[in-house]
């Protein structure tokens, strides 16, 4: 599979948790012996959303919004099964295990370890990424299983207009349960901000050039141009939030794992719920392997950028949905290895198409 990841993966996604690492390194020291940095930056907020960040995850949000093309919605009827399976998953599922799974570890498990405050809000951060499944990395899990290409499309398509309904709700719903008193004109701001603008200023975008300049144009010159914009203002994001939580990490440096253990196993766990009943149905792999691949993956991004609006950028809130970030890669890529070694599980494409 070496040859596939590299064709498929670039080389900043491919090493993704090193980069996260050193930036939380580089923010944690900045925090530390230079907070005259963090200090300034956090002068520019507008509704309690840090202007810099905003920008900066607009950068993320935008590029990814342009590879999704809306039109395949209309294929939502060919061969739907794959489709129920993601929606049920995504939006059935995924919410409510993960605050299971985060309230047990958090409030239980490591109870011992944790302050049932910091308890509290970790588990928010959990919520936030169990409620917004992948949007775009999925396009290169799909890639690396050798996933249905225009298929893939209609899943991400689909679960990014669900986005705009569900998304609101779960959170607040959640987050409720949990006693987080949620604003809810704040939530329903970070949504438009993070997802409504920038979703329609990329189908606005894709929809414009590929009238003028076709769709050549669009997915071989234009969509390059951006290159790895996306993964360069996640990290840049990271090193200023982690400037801002340098204090909390230094004082917990074990919550690290302590996050990341519940959302590891979220992310297997909800992977084979959706891979195993993709093979119940009888599904092919290339169908299969991409709806477990948007379940498990998060759309970190909008966790990130809806954990900062509502919590600001100092919360643990907001480290936990990073810790997520940190764990992404290296799962899903175990996850892709699964996949393709488990390829003989389901029925050969050329049976299906008869």
């Amino acid at each position: 599979m070496t040859k596939q990841k590299l064709e498929g993966i670039s080389f900043f996604e491919r090493y993704l948790t090193l980069w996260v690492a050193l930036c939380m390194v580089a923010g944690v020291l900045i925090g530390r012996f230079a907070p005259a940095i963090p200090d300034f930056l956090g002068q520019f907020e507008y509704a309690n959303v840090s202007i810099p960040i905003a920008i900066l995850i607009w950068l993320m949000i935008y590029p990814m919004m342009l590879k999704v093309d809306f039109q395949s919605v209309k294929n939502v009827g060919k061969n739907p099964k794959g489709l129920y399976i993601t929606w049920a998953v995504n939006w059935l599922i995924k919410p409510f295990t993960m605050f299971a799974i985060a309230w047990l570890f958090f409030h239980v498990i490591f109870s011992g370890f944790i302050a049932p405050d910091l308890a509290r809000d970790y588990l928010a951060g959990a919520i936030l990424l169990g409620a917004a499944p992948c949007t775009a990395m999925v396009f290169v899990w799909s890639h690396l299983t050798k996933g249905n290409p225009a298929y893939t499309v209609v899943q991400v398509a689909t679960n990014d207009l669900i986005i705009l309904a569900a998304f609101t709700p779960i959170v607040a719903f959640l987050l409720g349960i949990s006693g987080v008193t949620i604003p809810w004109d704040t939530l329903l701001l970070s949504v438009v901000l993070f997802v409504v603008i920038p979703l329609t200023a990329g189908v606005l975008t894709r929809n414009h050039l590929t009238r003028s300049k076709g769709v050549d144009y669009f997915e071989k010159t234009f969509i390059p141009k951006f290159g790895n914009i996306t993964i360069i203002g996640l990290l840049l994001t990271l090193v200023i939030i982690f400037s801002f939580q340098g204090q909390v990490i230094l004082e917990n440096p074990l919550h690290i794992v302590l996050i990341a253990i519940p959302l590891i196993i979220q992310t297997i766990l909800i992977f084979f719920i959706a891979y195993l009943a993709a093979k119940t149905v009888k599904l092919p792999h290339s169908i299969a392997a991409p709806a477990g691949m948007i379940g498990a993956s998060n759309f970190f991004e909008l966790a990130v950028a809806v954990a900062i609006a509502l919590f600001g950028a100092q919360s643990p809130v907001a480290l936990a949905t990073i810790v997520g970030v940190l764990v992404e890669v290296p799962v899903m890529l175990m996850l892709v290895k699964i996949a393709n070694n488990t390829r003989h599980w389901f029925p050969k494409e050329v049976e299906i198409r008869k």
